[in-house]
């Protein structure tokens, strides 16, 4: 059997598989079973494109997409595996939709600016003591789960379930663009056997964040302390909070198997299976095998501080049959929390999100310095007036490296552009005519 990744989230149309059957491109929840996508300079163009557009503004039907390289702004076509993206609301049933992602090693996480409604959340939770022997996993669990809710959606083609973490005290919840895309109604349950309903404030596909707000929030919620996810470790413990398969208030624990992953989603075209869709998700991910699976979407990944250090997004797995896939086996994917942050408080504040942009078409290459080979993202266009081309970044250029973590590929810069803050600056080392060099890039916004 081949590789498969999921999303973790539920919707209940059991049996269906056919492109179109559940909530469409659209909406942001992939479906359909893709092939991997061709590389080079006539690759499909990514996400955001050299153009510098947002996803959103691309169309998700579009039966020729531009033949141009992908950008760091987005990246689809260079992916190394295919991908299910499951849903099923009930525990009989999971639905299985194929999608694209990149798991090749990327650069660094955001380093997001905190806001009001971050401040707000940040003094409202106790962090939880280890005690001597590990982890309190029982006190993390006591102190997070009031700070999770379980979320009900209804679609035009069904229902679908997955998390949410309450970000502040005026009932404003994080999860997953695709858990609640789609939504005619949002059902938002809290520990406590309340059942309340919310609308969307702002969702961005191109990251996979959503933030909704319960329309008469009740006193005395209870806010999640949101971590600094840089300071991440490989190995660290970690506990999963969700509803996976419908079960509530569900923990799971394990490790953090390894950060800055990047993670590319996408979903195909309803005719040509060979060109995705240039609407996708892209991160760079922490990596963890706590178990995950449908339902946990949108869920808190936390520390044995009771911090949430990630949002639980997709998963790996096994393709079982045409109509599903096996659960968690131990490869889970968490949008880092400083990504979750400067994403959710640009959505609190407009209801959208402005995007860093390079400005670079690229594609997977490698170069020789000496005796190494080193793999990179090879450029393959540089956009006038961009933030490479002030850099003095150039055709032909392999960027090796972003801010000391290695690029494996031009995947990985988009996992890692997706989360970094508009005018900020980094340091992009690069191989060009076999010697290696460095700028300093200050990432412009995307049109």
């Amino acid at each position: 059997m081949r590789g498969m990744w999921n999303w973790d989230e539920n919707p209940n149309t059991q049996g269906q598989r056919t492109a179109g059957d559940d909530r469409g491109p659209d909406a942001g929840a992939p479906h359909g079973t893709v092939a991997p996508a061709r590389t080079g300079p006539d690759a499909p163009i990514g996400a955001d494109g050299s153009s510098g557009r947002a996803p959103q503004e691309e169309s998700a039907t579009s039966a020729a997409p531009s033949r141009r390289a992908p950008t760091w702004g987005g990246v689809v076509g260079l992916v190394l595996a295919g991908a299910v993206l499951s849903s099923g609301a009930t525990l009989g049933g999971v639905v299985a939709y194929d999608a694209l992602i990149s798991p090749a090693l990327t650069g660094p996480s955001a380093a997001a600016p905190s806001t009001a409604a971050a401040s707000e959340q940040a003094t409202t939770s106790v962090p939880v003591a280890s005690t001597s022997g590990g982890p309190d996993w029982e006190g993390v669990a006591s102190a997070v789960s009031p700070s999770t809710v379980a979320i009900q959606v209804s679609t035009a083609s069904g229902t679908a379930e997955g998390t949410g973490v309450i970000y502040s005290e005026d009932g404003t919840i994080i999860t997953n663009n695709h858990v609640v895309s789609g939504a005619g109604q949002i059902l938002v349950s809290l520990t406590d056997g309340r059942i309340l309903t919310a609308s969307v404030v702002g969702a961005d596909p191109s990251t996979d964040i959503a933030v909704i707000r319960l329309d008469a929030p009740p006193e005395g919620l209870q806010p999640a302390q949101l971590g600094d996810s840089d300071a991440v470790a490989v190995g660290q413990a970690v506990m999963a909070v969700g509803t996976p398969l419908g079960l509530e208030n569900t923990v799971t624990t394990g490790i953090i198997s390894a950060v800055d992953r990047p993670v590319t989603t996408t979903s195909e075209t309803e005719g040509d299976p060979r060109q995705p869709e240039a609407d996708a998700a892209y991160t760079s991910a922490l990596q963890t095998d706590a178990a995950i699976n449908p339902g946990n979407s949108g869920g808190p990944l936390v520390d044995a501080q009771g911090q949430v250090i990630g949002i639980n997004s997709s998963i790996a797995g096994l393709a079982t049959d045409e109509s599903g896939t096996a659960g968690s086996i131990g490869l889970g994917f968490a949008i880092p929390s400083n990504t979750v942050r400067l994403i959710a408080d640009q959505l609190i504040e407009s209801g959208t999100a402005r995007h860093a942009f390079l400005g670079v078409s690229a594609r997977d290459g490698s170069a020789t310095d000496g005796d190494v080979t080193s793999t990179g993202a090879e450029i393959v266009e540089v956009e006038r007036g961009s933030a490479a081309q002030e850099a003095g970044l150039r055709e032909g250029d392999l960027i090796t490296e972003a801010d000391d973590v290695p690029i494996t590929g031009a995947a990985a810069l988009t996992g890692v552009v997706r989360g970094l803050e508009v005018g900020s600056t980094h340091t992009v080392r690069f191989l060009r005519d076999g010697e290696e060099q460095e700028v300093q890039v200050t990432l412009t916004a995307a049109d």
